[in-house]
């Protein structure tokens, strides 16, 4: 059996905005935390150890990433080098340079000759020699239409013709690698992309690039032991029949607030031809957490708001907090005090958010069928009115000198 480490999308270099700077280190603590997180899966790919390490794209926010950080996720996977554990890094989207085809961010692996290391920046069948048996991985980087179709081809189809015609021709691609392959070997697909069963997460507002939807009929083909997908962040295996698994293990980071509720981990994988298991690992990440209170209607909200926080374990995690208020109100909320509240959190945001004033429930005793003397209307809509307390009197007043003048 050989033993086979998926992740993917690791997206280092994001969420700077949730961190702060290590005044030791001089870095973003959220790079920090995307760097002890990956660092977290190649121990367990030299503890077990694993046969092969597949990534399935997304290493960076963007193609140039900043020096710094291209450093960090180099020298976590320069470990796999020095163990001799080889590794295939698929191109995603985000690695994808605008200029010309391929992965930029990654190709420079393939260019310094690192030792055992392939990168998949097209569809082609590569045949890994492991220490325990051969394997072919099929790589499958994002794909946009322009990839596949000139614009000639696609002048004056609706956008369902133009995907299926994009799903017909990778079909046939697709079909030319299979006829390739040796039966005999373990076969992995891994490949960068949407399938049409997805449930997605926050690549959905990360995504660059025309990419496509496709189905996954296409991905579940008898001569494929195990697909490894890469691209959406949430963990799931869209077949569950699981003949073969076909998996997402989402990103190994929470990039925002949209993730906050995700599991976040990487696979575990054991395979030989016609015989797979797999298994989803948890990483320990940092708490993403909410905390959204609504004192429009309460004495003191002030109190209100620092019970809200009362009620959530925020020690050293990302908090954003978001209280919907009156404008009446905003004068006894006292800042300093919310600050203190949320400093136990390793970042925080508050956002206060003002409630409108302008619709309002109906009075019963001012329905339309009622018929009552304006000014005792007055009064008891006055009286159903906190905010207008101080100038009901005088409202009061000038109501009547209008009626006299009216009389």
């Amino acid at each position: 059996m050989l033993k086979i480490l998926h992740l993917s999308d690791i997206h280092m270099g994001s969420g700077f905005s949730h961190g702060r700077i290590n005044p030791i280190t001089g870095l973003n603590t959220r790079l920090e935390d995307f760097v002890d997180t990956l660092s977290v899966c190649i121990d367990r790919a030299l503890a077990d150890p694993v046969d092969l390490v597949i990534f399935g794209g997304d290493a960076f926010p963007d193609a140039t990433p900043p020096p710094y950080v291209q450093e960090a996720f180099a020298g976590q996977f320069r470990r796999l080098v020095d163990a001799e554990i080889p590794t295939v890094l698929l191109v995603g989207n985000h690695d994808q340079h605008s200029q010309g085809q391929g992965g930029a961010s990654l190709n420079i692996y393939r260019t310094l000759g690192v030792p055992g290391f392939v990168v998949g920046d097209r569809l082609m069948t590569h045949h890994i020699q492991t220490r325990n048996g051969k394997v072919q991985v099929i790589t499958l980087p994002w794909l946009t239409r322009s990839t596949l179709m000139t614009r000639q081809e696609t002048e004056g189809l609706a956008l369902a013709e133009v995907n299926q015609l994009l799903t017909e021709r990778l079909q046939v691609v697709i079909e030319g690698e299979i006829r390739r392959l040796d039966p005999n070997v373990p076969t992995v697909l891994l490949a960068h992309l949407m399938a049409d069963n997805a449930t997605l997460g926050a690549e959905r507002y990360l995504a660059v690039g025309k990419g496509f939807t496709l189905p996954l009929s296409l991905l579940t083909r008898p001569c494929f032991d195990y697909v490894a997908l890469g691209h959406v962040h949430r963990h799931q295996n869209l077949n569950k029949s699981n003949d073969p698994p076909v998996i997402y293990p989402g990103s190994i980071e929470r990039v925002d607030f949209s993730e906050e509720k995700e599991d976040k981990g990487y696979v575990m994988i054991e395979l030989e031809k016609g015989n797979v298991h797999w298994e989803f690992c948890p990483l320990p990440v940092r708490t993403f957490c909410t905390i959204e209170v609504d004192v429009s209607k309460a004495d003191d909200p002030q109190a209100a708001i620092l019970k809200a926080i009362a009620k959530h374990d925020i020690q050293d995690a990302v908090v954003r907090l978001i209280y919907k208020l009156r404008s009446e109100q905003m004068d006894v909320i006292d800042s300093a005090s919310l600050h203190t509240a949320l400093s136990p959190a390793h970042t925080y945001t508050i956002q206060a958010e003002l409630v409108s004033q302008l619709a309002r429930p109906r009075i019963p005793e001012l329905n339309a069928s009622s018929s009552i003397d304006p000014m005792e209307a007055l009064k008891t809509y006055l009286q159903n009115r906190e905010d207008l307390k101080d100038i009901s009197a005088s409202m009061l007043e000038a109501a009547q000198q209008l009626l006299a003048v009216d009389s």
